[in-house]
């Protein structure tokens, strides 16, 4: 039974994350499924593409499928890891995405949204930066589309904690375009993706491109870039590491002691 369903008309891409069993964890499955139906999108000439989950849906992504992350000594988020993949799709398209959301945004399933051109959220909606929880190392790909999306304090409150903020903190932080109720938002996104669609999709898809590479043009030497990668090693070799995984496959809390 295919995890994403998609509508395609007035050249609109509907993209709908239909796993709820698994709270739409983002399994190699179904990023296969988001890609696919991405660049089917693209290649039909979509101006727009909506991502969401099925209307009422409590949880809108639980972030990355952990049971699928290497143990301890393997990088979990590499370049090819399919995270990372989907994360590049969506910047990379040149029809603009909107995030419609509902429910509660886990993990990678934040960065995916924020990865958006638009977020648009009900008033119920909350958003969560979890690695830590996991022991799990986030690479410079991922903070930085959370720097580009998020204040950094804020930040930084978010990646150390792993609390959760509420759709209206995040709304008046700048984080999400707007937010309304459940029985709102359908109309509230069908109204952005069509103003979008109605304008120039050249004008659009050069301009968005401008803001990637813009958003991405910090110089970091190799130097630096070795010292990052060092640090992420430390962890992802750590005992640590592995207890996270472990922890979230026997459902209990991890013990962390620092090693």
């Amino acid at each position: 039974m295919p995890l994403i369903e998609t509508e395609f008309a007035d050249s609109i891409g509907t993209l709908v994350m239909n796993h709820v069993e698994k709270r739409n964890a983002l399994s190699m499955e179904l990023i296969d499924e988001m890609l696919a139906a991405i660049e089917h999108f693209n290649a039909n000439g979509a101006r727009v593409i909506v991502l969401r989950a099925p209307a009422g849906c409590r949880v809108w992504s639980a972030g990355h499928d952990v049971s699928e992350l290497p143990d301890r000594g393997r990088d979990p988020l590499g370049w090819g890891d399919p995270l990372r993949v989907v994360i590049r799709a969506i910047q990379e398209s040149p029809a603009p995405v909107i995030a419609h959301i509902e429910g509660s945004v886990w993990g990678g399933g934040c960065e995916v949204a924020l990865a958006c051109d638009i977020l648009i959220a009900t008033t119920e909606a909350s958003f969560a930066i979890t690695p830590a929880k996991l022991g799990v190392p986030y690479n410079l790909g991922g903070v930085l589309t959370l720097m580009n999306m998020v204040p950094h304090p804020v930040l930084r409150e978010m990646l150390f904690t792993a609390r959760p903020i509420p759709a209206r903190q995040a709304f008046n932080l700048g984080m999400i375009n707007a937010i309304c109720d459940a029985a709102e938002i359908d109309a509230r996104v069908a109204d952005m993706a069509r103003a979008i669609a109605a304008n120039s999709p050249l004008s659009i898809a050069a301009m968005k491109e401008e803001i990637r590479l813009l958003a991405g043009a910090h110089s970091i030497s190799p130097e630096l870039f070795e010292r990052v990668q060092a640090l992420r090693r430390i962890v992802y070799d750590s005992h640590d590491y592995q207890e996270g995984l472990d922890a979230f496959r026997e459902k209990r809390k991890p013990v962390f002691v620092g090693n």
